[in-house]
């Protein structure tokens, strides 16, 4: 009886197929597994819930700039080590590797560009180089970008992500906040706009300066926001934080925020903010 024998072609096992790294992405949000390259078509927006994942910076340049483009400046502008600063490694040893990681200098961009034919002076933080902090580069590429503004009389655009001041620089860091909201004063004293957008996350140091003087501050939609966050301040006032806190909801209702922008929308929305406050002041100051 051959009824129970089985072939022995039937019983040699198959390669197994391997599915290439990178082929799914998984929503951090709502779990939602989805196609990467449909996910990098929507702007790594997830289509099932709307969250927007961290990009790149050269990524938001692509997508704001015209044609991707930035006459960049100051690039040569490197951290030093006045503090001698030593956590898990020397902080010589942190930026280095952070520069071979990310091939940046620092966690900054700035320049002049142009937004749908509007020329300004722009900055933007890239995360990716010690997680968007703002040291004494950082600081002081803000500033000449703001210098930039009121020397060439242009709008001021700056695309924050930032974990806030870099602790390996003490009081350094801290300093820039006052150095770079001081010259926004004289911005704004000029007339000249500065739109101020906020990603996820924009946090502590700057987002206690520059980030908060936008004469118009927008935000993605759910970007984490604040100075401390959640778990600090629920420890040290001792009380329940409410739902939805810091994120760019909760800011925009209790009137921190003037417009939450979907990415594929932050260009033109931008533009249309530039092109009201930069001809009214433009014409305001022919006069």
């Amino acid at each position: 009886m051959e009824w129970f024998k089985k072939s022995k072609s039937v019983l040699v096992s198959q390669k197994r197929k391997e599915i290439p790294d990178g082929l799914w992405t998984k929503c951090t949000s709502c779990g939602e597994i989805g196609y990467t390259k449909a996910l990098e078509q929507n702007l790594w927006v997830c289509a099932s819930c709307g969250f927007h994942f961290r990009i790149p910076s050269k990524r938001y340049m692509q997508l704001l700039l015209d044609d991707g483009y930035l006459e960049e400046f100051d690039q040569n502008l490197q951290s030093k080590d006045p503090l001698k600063f030593k956590d898990s490694k020397r902080y010589p040893d942190r930026v280095k590797a952070a520069q071979e990681k990310t091939g940046r200098n620092d966690a900054i961009s700035s320049g002049i560009a142009k937004i749908e034919g509007t020329e300004l002076s722009f900055a933007i933080m890239d995360f990716s180089f010690i997680g968007g902090s703002m040291g004494s580069v950082v600081g002081e590429k803000i500033s000449r970008a703001i210098e930039r503004s009121i020397e060439r009389k242009l709008p001021l655009v700056i695309v924050s992500c930032s974990g806030g001041a870099r602790m390996q620089e003490g009081i350094l860091s801290l300093m820039q906040m006052a150095k770079t909201s001081a010259l926004l004063a004289v911005l704004s004293e000029m007339g000249l706009p500065y739109i101020s957008t906020l990603t996820n996350p924009t946090t502590a140091g700057v987002m206690a300066s520059y980030a908060s003087l936008g004469d118009v501050i927008i935000a993605e939609p759910g970007a984490l926001l604040g100075f401390a966050g959640p778990r600090v301040i629920q420890q040290t006032i001792g009380q329940e934080l409410p739902k939805g806190f810091q994120s760019s909801e909760f800011f925009k209702e209790r009137g921190f925020l003037d417009k939450i922008v979907e990415r594929k929308d932050l260009r033109h929305t931008i533009s249309l903010f530039l092109r009201y406050f930069f001809n009214n002041s433009s014409s305001h100051s022919s006069n």
